[in-house]
């Protein structure tokens, strides 16, 4: 291979915070697309939450320009407009992990998982999910009601959200995590009370949904949980309203989530609220 050759085949490395105006650059021209892998990024060289990894960045480098980024830790995350010349250079940081947890265009996922598949690593979520995003303009939310109250969540709260959360990885069929690390568990949900917004009736918590990212860009709710007996009582339409509503108070330009294929009930609450479908993911859980 000629000398000139090599210096045009791009190059992986790990991105430090010097690298990190242009990661910011790249990834904010697609915020949208790119709002988990933004937040992820802006978070580089912090002290993780509690339970939660510190944030990895890797990059491809062609002739010192950055032309693609992804994270391998807390999440492995792709640059949305990532190429396939990008990727190829980033598959083998990637792959090289004993366990992880990716989520991203399928085509992208599906190029990584043939890599990745190779060591035998069992898998333990395998699901494809509809990107979906809200915009104030329109929205159709939902009320709350005189018998209910929102709330973000506080201490008081730990042990029924430690309850939500066992619950809602039990229905994923992934392994109890008090199985492994109970305490560890309980710290990690601990660390998310902050950004956990809840609907009170009867007294009771019976919906929780998190806010995990907060950026102008958008805000991203995940961990989306009603309380089985609580369920078809408009709970999760109150509480993913409220949430809609702090995020445009915030000034968010979206709201985003995702929804697993064959949960029709969730694609209907969604859909009420306004959302509009924009993208397909792929969701692999290994170790």
């Amino acid at each position: 291979m000629s000398a000139a050759l090599s210096a045009r085949r791009p190059k992986a490395r790990r991105i430090g915070r010097e690298s990190l105006p242009d990661v910011m650059a790249r990834l904010a021209a697609d915020g949208r697309a790119n709002l988990l892998l933004l937040d992820l990024a802006a978070r580089l060289g912090e002290p993780p939450l509690p339970g939660e990894m510190a944030t990895e960045l890797v990059g491809a480098f062609a002739n010192g320009e950055l032309i693609g980024v992804a994270s391998l830790r807390p999440t492995i995350v792709f640059d949305a407009h990532i190429s396939s010349e990008a990727l190829e250079t980033l598959l083998p940081l990637i792959a090289a992990l004993e366990v992880g947890l990716v989520k991203g265009d399928p085509p992208a996922v599906e190029r990584l998982w043939s890599h990745v598949s190779r060591r035998r690593h069992r898998v333990w979520v395998d699901r494809f999910e509809t990107s979906y995003e809200l915009r104030s303009d329109a929205a159709s939310l939902a009320g709350v009601g005189s018998a209910r109250v929102t709330r973000v969540a506080d201490e008081e709260d730990l042990e029924p959200l430690v309850y939500a959360a066992r619950e809602s990885l039990r229905e994923e069929h992934r392994p109890d995590p008090f199985a492994g690390d109970a305490r560890g568990f309980r710290r990690w949900v601990r660390g998310r009370l902050p950004r956990a917004r809840l609907v009170e009736s009867g007294g009771q918590v019976r919906f929780v949904g998190y806010a995990d990212v907060q950026r102008p860009e958008g805000w991203l709710l995940q961990g989306v949980y009603t309380w089985p007996q609580a369920r078809r009582q408009g709970l999760a339409a109150a509480g993913t309203s409220a949430l809609c509503r702090e995020s445009f108070a915030a000034g968010a330009d979206h709201v985003q989530l995702a929804v697993v294929d064959g949960n029709e009930g969730a694609h209907r609450l969604y859909e009420g609220l306004g959302f509009k479908p924009f993208g397909r993911l792929r969701t692999i859980l290994f170790t």
